[in-house]
């Protein structure tokens, strides 16, 4: 039998209701997110500001063209202060005046918008034109208060207007889609402006304009950014697929044909349909809400899967696209709370708590059955926006808890001494150098909206809507004249409202759940999807039709009776193009609720014998120094032996102090083993086997041991891990853990040895909580001690960057081959070693599809002690090449 993927949506559930969070606890919590920002916001201004944003690891800003280009995802820089721009009306929602009003002044004196860069024209909309009209909506709000800001003049509309001209030469095209980026000096057209080639673009980058520029056109009276806006928009109305009602991810610009076919409410497509209901709104106009509905009837149709949310083809909107999710349409349970639609809202959200809570952050793409499909997660802030808008609906303290869970999440495994850093692989707690302008602008708006009493608040956000950075528009921009007439693209005719397309009542979650506890009905049997926990019936259940139920192992799936059995059951199978089969069950559809409940068991079991069936996963190992002045903030991504410790199966880890074993390549009896006793051993690869240099350092006393590559430059951004195998002999003999990290990795282990004499590390399976690891000791004041050389920046310091890549799993399931191994002789480069296995592809994409790309490291100076960030980060160009590549092969 072919391996099966399946998704399992149950209905009806035993529950007891939790209590309700108190006054207290929600003070607590509210004033824990305002100390987060400012943890954040502050060490932005010491170490970044006027850089676009803060490299939190090394201490200091990210300056394009001062750092090693990251491919697209460099594209949100401008030059232009980015993050403090972004954060801007965070800061007046957090009762921050006094901050807000330094940072206006800022602002006006320090921005430059006439910067010769090339920009992404969606992330400057939305972060940079979007925080200057927030941060105007606030000014206005002030001032009018009589409380601060009395100076202002409109200043911040002035540079928004400034910046409204930049980017309209984008949309010079015959459809009327802007071009994708565009030069912030000189435009688009010349060959100054480096840009104006593309002929594609994402249909969020071109549909995601209209609330940043209508409110531009309303505030100042000038129509045409409206009038652009809305003829994109039209544009991508006329060219979606009218049988299905759906639009692909990527669309030319020229001609408007779709170039990749695919459709799904995640990267690429999102805010698209996000700004249609809001533009509706924010300017009243009843096109936008009709297009919307047409469009959430198909999502809904095809789509939508509770509680999962799967890519089709537009053309055939019946057949997958993909079997895995990516972590950016976390914010359509928020949408759909906009919308209404509260019940899908409350299924898709738990699912995705429970992928949360497994991998303590969303990873950047999760498969159907919830595992790690794209290992990095940037501090993305959707699941937080819909964790409150649920809240909004429901007052369910569910999601009090929820929102709980992100702040212990970030403070356990993100902050770091200079902020908050990104995650570069979920699985091991390594880390990036990058925190986001939009973590600031996004994450603890939501978070502080959640847990405030309206009294906490400055204003009354219901006065606003939320652009999808989390910007404030004022909703009585929609009583401001309109310029722009709601025609299609070609200019001919106005679009006719049909009153089937608009429900004229308004929701009402009183009426909806009479029952309390009707949300938790929802998410317990999601809960028990995601961890595999549910409960078995009774055997003697049968599906109505006289005779025992079908069990799993007896099941095929060109078997006409054990498909009329699974129909029965509410059990659809649909075959997929690879030739796998998936099956998706509904309860509802089921004959009856005995059936129902078989076609749970059924669903059970089948997962348990697909996942025998696969071969086991082997994740990277993690080393965490958690020596002063790191303490555990530092984790490095190691591959494993196949021989000695295994370090899956050990609680606590190995923990001890490093030292360079001599002779260093550690091929003959260790000379300094009165150094070696007692410490991890660090080795050099090469001239021997892994194995030798293992027993070599055990006899010398060691507890374990750190493979270094000799490669110069090599780097697990860009090489594969493997797992190190013995030497064709009996290996029992060795007991301690050998772990091997490449040349990038293990000069950051050397250069800390250099600069801070005794270093000391964790090997473990996966970084460790904190709290474990320093239990007795009070970590926070430690640090506070050495705050001063944690974050002076050293030769050390500026090499912290971490990474992490996930061992081969691309070798059939229908097989159970050995994992890919190193050869014994531990003396080929490890491209070679690792033979055919594919390093995962980073994505850490913007809203529409953020890339995360790397330049290769330069040839730098010999002296590792002088090593710059810019000789020290890794080539991530080729990433982006086989991400790409991998998108293709997808479709």
């Amino acid at each position: 039998m072919p391996p099966v993927l399946f998704l399992l949506m149950l209905s009806g559930a035993m529950f007891t209701l939790g209590q309700a969070m108190t006054r207290e606890e929600k003070q607590q919590l509210r004033n824990q997110v305002v100390e987060m920002f400012d943890h954040a916001y502050q060490n932005y201004m010491d170490h970044a500001y006027p850089a676009d944003e803060l490299m939190p690891l090394t201490c200091r800003g990210r300056v394009r063209g001062l750092e090693p280009s990251r491919g697209d995802v460099d594209d949100a820089l401008g030059k232009f202060s980015l993050t403090l721009i972004d954060t801007l009306d965070t800061l007046v929602l957090l009762n921050k005046t006094t901050e807000f009003e330094a940072a206006v002044r800022r602002v006006l004196s320090d921005v430059r918008l006439d910067n010769d860069v090339v920009v992404s024209v969606f992330e400057t909309n939305i972060r940079v034109l979007g925080g200057l009209l927030g941060g105007h909506s606030m000014a206005v709000m002030l001032k009018e208060g009589g409380q601060s800001m009395q100076w202002y003049q409109d200043e911040l509309l002035h540079m928004a207007k400034d910046m409204g001209l930049r980017l309209l030469p984008a949309f010079n095209t015959s459809s009327g889609l802007p071009y994708p980026r565009v030069n912030l000096k000189y435009g688009v057209r010349g060959p100054e402006t480096r840009t104006g080639t593309e002929t594609e673009t994402c249909t969020a980058c071109a549909g995601t304009m209209i609330l940043e520029f209508a409110a531009l056109s309303r505030f100042t009276g000038d129509p045409v950014f409206e009038a652009h806006a809305r003829r994109a928009m039209d544009f991508l109305w006329e060219k979606r697929q009218r049988n299905s009602n759906l639009v692909g991810t990527t669309i030319n610009i020229h001609n408007g044909e779709w170039v990749r076919r695919d459709s799904g409410v995640g990267a690429g497509i999102d805010s698209y349909y996000e700004y249609l209901l809001k533009a509706y709104v924010l300017l009243g106009d009843d096109l936008f809400l009709q297009r919307f509905n047409i469009h959430y009837a198909s999502i809904m149709k095809y789509i939508s899967q509770p509680p999962l949310l799967l890519d089709v083809h537009i053309h055939k909107p019946l057949l997958p696209a993909r079997t895995w999710m990516d972590s950016l349409l976390a914010f359509f349970p928020g949408l759909q709370v906009l919308k209404g639609d509260i019940r899908p809202a409350i299924e898709t959200h738990e699912m995705l708590y429970q992928v949360t809570k497994k991998h303590n952050f969303l990873p950047e793409a999760f498969t159907t059955d919830f595992r790690v499909h794209w290992a990095q997660h940037p501090l993305r802030p959707e699941f937080a926006e819909s964790t409150y808008f649920l809240y909004k609906a429901t007052g369910d303290s569910y999601y009090l808890e929820a929102g709980r869970t992100i702040l212990d999440n970030l403070n356990r495994f993100a902050r770091v001494p200079c902020g908050f850093a990104a995650m570069k692989d979920v699985r091991t707690g390594s880390h990036e150098d990058r925190m986001d302008s939009f973590f600031l602008a996004e994450m603890f708006k939501y978070l502080f909206l959640l847990f405030a009493e309206p009294e906490d608040l400055p204003f009354d956000v219901e006065d606003y809507v939320f652009t999808t950075e989390a910007h404030l528009l004022p909703l009585s921009l929609s009583a401001a004249a309109s310029h722009s007439s709601s025609v299609s693209s070609n200019g001919t005719s106005e679009e006719e409202l049909d009153d089937s397309n608009f429900d004229w009542t308004c929701p009402n979650t009183r009426l909806m759940f009479p029952d309390p506890a009707f949300p938790r009905n929802l998410r317990d049997p999601i809960r028990s999807a995601v961890d595999k926990s549910c409960p078995r019936p009774p055997t003697n259940r049968e599906p109505g039709i006289g005779r025992p139920p079908l069990r799993a192992q007896d099941f095929m799936a060109n078997n006409p009776e054990h498909l009329e059995l699974l129909r029965r059951m509410g059990v659809s199978l649909i075959h997929l193009k690879d030739g796998r089969v998936q099956l998706v069950q509904h309860a509802t559809q089921a004959v009856s609720a005995v059936a129902a409940e078989d076609g749970v068991r059924f669903m059970q079991e089948m997962m348990e014998l697909s996942s025998q069936q696969q071969k086991e996963q082997l994740p990277p190992r993690a080393i965490q120094i958690v020596s002063h002045p790191f303490f555990g903030r530092v984790v490095l991504t190691a591959g494993p032996a196949q021989f000695g410790t295994d370090l899956s199966k050990s609680s606590t880890g190995v923990r001890g102090f490093v030292t360079v074993a001599e002779p260093y390549s550690g091929c003959s009896e260790i000379t300094n083993a009165e150094y070696v006793r007692g410490h991890i051993a660090l080795l050099q690869r090469g001239q021997c086997m892994f194995a030798e240099k293992a027993r070599h350092v055990q006899k010398a006393g060691a507890i374990g041991g750190i493979v270094i590559d000799d490669n110069e430059g090599s780097s697990s951004d860009t090489a594969p891990l493997f797992q190190m195998a013995g030497d064709g002999r009996n290996t029992e003999d060795i007991t301690l853990p050998l772990l091997f990290v490449f040349h990038k990795e293990g000069n950051i282990l050397l250069e800390a040895l250099k600069v801070y004499r005794e270093v000391e590390v964790l090997l473990s399976d996966k970084a460790r909580d904190r709290a474990a690891i320093f239990k007795g000791v009070d970590v926070q004041e430690a640090e506070e001690d050495c705050v001063t050389e944690a974050t002076t920046p050293t030769s050390f310091e500026s090499t912290t960057q971490t990474s992490a890549v996930e061992l081969d799993e691309s070798v059939s399931p229908e097989v159970t081959p050995s994992p890919e191994t190193s050869p014994a002789e531990d003396t080929s480069p490890p491209e070679e070693e690792a033979g055919p296995a594919e390093a995962e592809p980073d994505l850490a994409q913007p809203k529409e599809e953020r890339d995360s790309d790397r330049t290769e490291d330069s040839e730098g100076d010999t002296d590792s002690s002088s090593q710059s960030v810019d000789e020290l980060l890794a080539d991530w160009r080729e990433d982006l090449e086989a991400f790409q590549q991998m998108e293709k092969d997808e479709l």
